[in-house]
């Protein structure tokens, strides 16, 4: 891993980009998922933090389109192109989406959360050509990540599992 002055972080529903020879990093991936693209040859990569899988649900005045899947990842795709990556170089990496909590009704498919974020991410990296070529989802435990656009690798460290990388 870089020290620490490279790296930069990403909050809950935020987006950020960097350059090689810095990383980019998030924490308290639960529900949420982690989405990476990125440009390989230009060693260029962002990163956003998603919360819920549509804007549909948002319920304040004030609209944070880092905080869903379908606007997150247009957002993101959209700031990486004005940095000068290339369309046609983008590749995706993803992690998180786990379902932290049990719930016995079978009918509640509002609580699958984290499965729904995952959907909602897919279907918006496919409908932008964005080829997702690595991935770390479900299960029940909360995850960091850390990308490398050096590399192309993404860190996953997940609780009490350890750490591997895609």
């Amino acid at each position: 891993m870089l020290g620490l002055q490279n790296v930069t972080k990403v909050g809950i529903a935020e987006m950020n980009i960097v350059q090689a020879p810095h990383s980019i990093r998030t924490s308290g991936l639960g529900s949420c998922v982690g989405v990476v693209i990125y440009d390989n040859s230009a060693k260029i990569a962002g990163m956003v933090h998603v919360m819920l899988p549509e804007s549909s649900l948002a319920r304040t005045s004030t609209f944070n389109s880092c905080k869903y899947a379908d606007t997150g990842v247009d957002h993101l795709l959209e700031t990486l192109l004005l940095k000068g990556a290339r369309l046609y170089q983008l590749k995706a990496k993803i992690a998180g989406g786990a379902q932290m909590f049990q719930f016995t009704s079978k009918s509640s498919d509002m609580m699958r959360i984290g499965p729904r974020n995952v959907e909602a991410v897919k279907a918006r990296l496919e409908a932008n050509n964005i080829p997702l070529i690595g991935e770390d989802c479900g299960g029940n435990s909360g995850r960091t990540i850390e990308f490398y656009p050096e590399s192309g690798k993404l860190m996953i460290k997940t609780v009490n599992k350890g750490i591997r990388y895609i």
